[in-house]
């Protein structure tokens, strides 16, 4: 059993500290203030399993954006972007689907009736793989620094 919950300092420091391994160590944070201050003062929130053990990360709205995506008109349109993180040593090994599926469960139950959209970095072929299974399109890419994002949509709420 999945649980959503506020994200708080505790689950905030343990996120910060998570460490992936390449190519996936691009999602790699730094610990510091303004890090813990994006997750504690904007739209995060975590997951957590039934023996209270954090298992992922999810957060919506402008914080879900690549802010440069911007300047390429990626965020044009009215959706809800959302963001994911699961915890490195649960990522691969076929816990995304569940995890993904309860998350926008909970946003279709909670939020606005409006599209979804998502901002991937485009080497991250697990998660676009799982977010094509979601009925997630590619909808347009761009480029920050060394790395290719690709905003993806799902323009239907099924």
């Amino acid at each position: 059993m999945l649980v959503i919950k506020t994200m708080n300092e505790e689950c905030a420091l343990e996120i910060l500290n998570w460490k992936y391994d390449a190519p996936y160590n691009f999602y790699n944070n730094e610990l510091n203030e303004q890090s813990l201050k994006e997750l504690l003062e904007n739209s995060y929130y975590v997951v957590v399993d039934e023996n209270h053990q954090l298992i992922g990360y999810f957060c919506i709205g402008d914080c879900a954006k690549v802010p440069i995506g911007v300047h390429f008109g990626a965020y044009i349109e009215d959706f809800i972007d959302i963001g994911i993180g699961m915890k490195p040593a649960l990522t691969g090994k076929g816990y995304g689907t569940t995890f993904f599926s309860f998350i926008l469960s909970f946003i279709k139950e909670n939020f606005v009736k409006v599209p979804f959209r998502l901002t991937v970095a485009k080497f991250n072929n697990r998660a676009i793989h799982l977010y094509e299974k979601f009925g997630f399109v590619k909808e347009m890419e761009f480029d920050r620094g060394e790395t290719t994002f690709m905003t993806m949509v799902k323009r239907t709420m099924s």
